[in-house]
């Protein structure tokens, strides 16, 4: 509640509150403020009283709050074996016969947090509440829509997920994943080995030994710069196949003595068709309670607008050699699969600075001017 008005039943209600019990259709009642309301509220504290007496003293030691969810589950389970005084039916049983005359629920669970949407800074890092998170870099200096809940932080590029970090509660800190930067890594190599997300990276178990030793007789026999080129390639096969199978693909090429990313990733497929598991990580949706809810059809955002088209692009993402696109499509051209808001001349503003020499001449020409009129 916001406030209490003239100490009556009467509250101005927070906004949130208010979206909650008008999605889930009940309303509320509010008692009356003091000693006027004490009588009001049944047993309602008391069962909290009696919960805390017996599962919660003395207080749990969990490791995290997954954690304490699970022993509370365990605790509900005991009671609903309980009888309350001198009934015969159970709790379980009492609540069996009590849920065919209640509500049922909505399709999608109420999303309860909140939707911010900060600008990506030139390290490809956002700032949220005071911590910072990392997200892919082909989203430098554009906004992008963020979910955050108590316990996580979900980053959207429209209505599309693009990363998720769980949500940090100290002040000033920082989280990176390596991956979101495994694209800028293939035209600067020399930044990875201090990097901070290769930092965090290690601390996580998913920078791994193997990719240690790889990454050593890689630069031992190709040098430090090819030898964290390819390094960067074996990471983004992490992208389509299992983490353990790459693994186990990089420990084959060690002991062939091959450093082809190709190679890791046939023996990579190798052994999961062995295990009898399907060869790639396959895309699924966000869950249900993750998705951002479309706005009204009133809001400025659904006014329709006419993007200025450019002639398709047959030149292959500059990241790349094999022909597999940076973000992880195959055979799709560089505007297939990594669209932008485009600007007056067709090209998306995060685009120009990543197209070859030869697409940014396809568009514009030195000297030419481009205004409204043309």
């Amino acid at each position: 509640m916001k406030k209490v008005v003239f100490r009556s039943r009467w509250r101005e209600e927070n906004p949130c509150w208010t979206s909650f019990h008008e999605y889930y259709g009940f309303t509320p009642f509010y008692c009356e403020p003091g000693l006027r309301g004490a009588h009001e509220k049944g047993g309602v504290e008391g069962q909290v009283g009696y919960f805390r007496r017996n599962y919660l003293t003395s207080v749990p030691q969990v490791d995290s709050l997954d954690e304490l969810n699970a022993r509370l589950a365990e605790f509900e389970a005991k009671e609903d074996e309980r009888r309350i005084g001198a009934r015969m039916r159970t709790i379980a049983r009492d609540f069996a016969r009590e849920a065919g005359h209640l509500l049922p629920l909505p399709d999608d669970p109420f999303a309860a947090g909140i939707t911010l949407t900060p600008r990506v800074d030139r390290h490809g890092v956002i700032t949220v509440k005071m911590c910072r998170y990392s997200v892919p870099v082909r989203f430098i200096d554009r906004k992008v829509t963020v979910t955050l809940t108590c316990d996580d932080l979900t980053v959207y590029d429209g209505r599309r997920e693009v990363a998720r970090h769980r949500r940090l509660t100290g002040r000033g800190a920082e989280h990176l994943v390596l991956d979101h930067y495994l694209e800028a890594l293939l035209t600067k190599p020399g930044a990875l080995e201090r990097s901070e997300a290769l930092h965090q990276a290690r601390a996580e178990g998913t920078f791994t030994v193997v990719h240690e030793a790889f990454w050593a007789a890689a630069k031992k026999t190709l040098g430090d710069i090819e030898g964290t080129k390819i390094l960067v390639k074996v990471l983004l096969l992490h992208r389509h196949q299992q983490h353990a199978d790459v693994v186990t693909g990089i420990r084959t090429a060690l002991a062939a003595g091959t450093f082809n990313e190709d190679v890791i990733a046939l023996e990579a497929r190798k052994a999961v068709q062995a295990a009898g598991r399907a060869p790639t990580v396959t895309a699924s949706a966000p869950p249900r309670n993750h998705w951002i809810r479309p706005r009204p059809r009133s809001h400025p955002s659904h006014r329709v607008v006419s993007p200025v088209l450019c002639p398709p692009i047959s030149v292959p993402c500059p990241a790349w050699s094999s022909g597999t696109s940076c973000c992880g499509f195959d055979g799709r051209t560089h505007h297939d699969h990594c669209p932008s808001r485009p600007d007056r001349t067709g090209i998306g503003r995060g685009d120009r600075h990543r197209l070859p020499a030869a697409a940014s001449a396809h568009h514009a020409s030195p000297g030419r001017r481009h205004d409204r009129t043309g």
